[in-house]
Order: C-alpha cells, then structure tokens, then sequence
C-alpha cells in the first residue's frame, strides 16, 4: 500500500448488541473514544483488517458472513493531528457475548443511543460511524 502523507487508513467495526448498544473503545493515550479498528497488515482485505482488530482489541470473534459493508468515511483523525483518517466501516450485531479490553485498548464501553452526547467520541465516530449502529435496530 502506497504512503499517503497526512492520510491515516483504517477499517473500523461499528458493533451493535441484543441490547441496543453500542461498543467504543479508548485506545492507551487517547481521550476519544472510537470504534474498534485499526490498520492493515500486508495482504489483509479492509474486512480482514476489522475482524482481527476487533478480535485482538476486545476479544469478540465475528464471522465474516455477519459483516456489513457501511462505506468510506473520511474526517479529521483524532489520534494524528493535522492528519485525516479514511476508514472502510462495517456494521456487526453481536448477541450474549463479552468484550474485554486487550491490546492497545485501555477501556472499552457499551453504550446507548441516549449516551452519545456525553461520550467523549473521536470526529469519526461521532460525526459518521456511531449512528449505524442503531440502524434497523
């Protein structure tokens, strides 16, 4: 994959559950929270990338066939300033499942819609990601 400079890539996971929840994670140094997601690896598809980031930051195993596509969304990144962030997003709904923060996650948070105002979110989530997650809900 070719360097952008000021350009960070991403898939992000906008993870839903029975009780119409939405899971965000704070990354260790941030004060934002966001979707779990990440960077590819080489050779990784931008679905790939999601579900082994959501596996390695919260533990939660997804089946690919579960995953749906959302779209590009770009806006300014919250962890890289002066930089944008352009994230491939997917939509899963989870059911009887735990999350447990790993990796570089220092906490993670299921919450409502009725929360996201309060919820210190980075301007990706806030402004395009979080409100898919109460889509056909």
């Amino acid at each position: 994959m070719t360097r952008e400079p000021g350009v960070v890539r991403v898939t992000a996971m906008v993870v839903s559950d029975e009780h119409r929840r939405a899971l965000v994670v704070r990354k260790v140094g941030a004060s934002v929270f966001q979707q779990p997601g990440g960077k590819p690896d080489v050779g990784e598809t931008a679905l790939q990338t999601g579900l082994r980031e959501l596996a390695e930051e919260t533990g939660l195993v997804v089946d690919p066939a579960d995953a749906l596509a959302l779209g590009t969304f770009t806006d300014a990144a919250a962890n890289e300033p002066g930089h944008v962030v352009i994230a491939e997003a997917f939509a899963v709904r989870v059911s009887g499942v735990t999350a447990v923060a790993s990796a570089e996650i220092a906490e993670l948070r299921w919450i409502l819609e009725s929360e996201v105002d309060a919820t210190p979110l980075a301007p990706l989530s806030r402004n395009h990601l979080i409100r898919h997650a109460w889509r056909d809900a």
